[in-house]
């Protein structure tokens, strides 16, 4: 990218304003780069969306992509602590565009979190769940559905165990209908999206939920296919509380009308639990 930056591929401002440094991470939206603002030294992230990915978008509204849309919306007025904000965006003309988003400090994604400890204390994994359902209530106030909750997409401070959700390249503006069309993760989607193509966001997103607290007390994810995520039947690999069972199993409920709201997730007992 610095090598680009040499010619006309990346907008001139971009170049007088920020310096990029290595590569964070890639995925089927775009490359995610170190950087630094130059003028207070601001750590940021850069997200590169390219011209070709922007066809896997599903909407563009007033000609920038959905994913720049959504996250002006969502970090208006300072945002959520639990949600990355972006700073500003950059067009690229004839490449696609630039994210300039903030980068916290002694973070570390949740995928590798647990893959280098292994299953989360509940304690741990009930403060983390906390969070994240706060975060998915601001997004949804905001009109917006995040279309890809996991373990990669959540920040977690290792100093404090705060969380931020990162990477709404699948966000979509929230609807009460049905959507008939998923970008986010397969093993991470509800059985009625595997058997009909079609789904509503917030039973989506609960479900999503369910497999995420499962990978946090249990070290991995519930379901391996396409038929273990039909039998919504999670197999518990470790001890793990009756509450915290139980929440797992309401929110990994066959019908998507059986599982809670985000509302009733927060009233559980085993959630409660940390207020106590």
């Amino acid at each position: 990218m610095e090598e680009e930056g040499r010619g006309n591929n990346v907008s001139e401002r971009f170049l007088s304003q920020y310096r990029c440094g290595p590569l964070l991470g890639s995925g089927g939206f775009g490359s995610v780069f170190s950087g630094q603002r130059l003028s207070d030294g601001l750590n940021v992230a850069i997200k590169e969306i390219t011209t070709d990915k922007l066809t896997t978008l599903s909407d563009e509204i007033n000609h920038i992509p959905m994913e720049i849309a959504v996250l002006q919306q969502l970090s208006e007025d300072g945002g959520h602590p639990g949600v990355i904000r972006m700073l500003e965006w950059f067009k690229v003309e004839g490449r696609g565009f630039l994210l300039v988003m903030e980068r916290p400090l002694h973070c570390r994604d949740l995928f590798d979190l647990i893959t280098e400890r292994g299953a989360l204390s509940e304690s741990l994994s009930l403060r983390i769940f906390h969070q994240v359902v706060e975060a998915l209530q601001f997004i949804h106030s905001r009109g917006i559905v995040h279309m890809d909750i996991k373990d990669e997409n959540i920040l977690v401070n290792t100093m404090t165990m705060d969380i931020k959700i990162i990477d709404f390249g699948s966000g979509a503006l929230l609807k009460d209908g049905m959507y008939s069309e998923f970008q986010g993760t397969r093993a991470y989607s509800p059985p009625e999206w595997i058997a009909s193509k079609s789904y509503k966001a917030v039973p989506l997103t609960v479900w999503s939920l369910g497999v995420l607290l499962f990978d946090m007390v249990c070290g991995e994810i519930p379901f391996e296919n396409d038929d273990d995520i039909c039998k919504a039947c999670p197999r518990f690999t470790r001890p793990v509380s009756t509450g915290c069972q139980s929440l797992i199993h309401w929110c990994l409920s066959f019908e998507p009308e059986d599982r809670p709201n985000l509302k009733e997730i927060l009233s559980h007992p085993w959630v409660k639990e940390e207020e106590d």
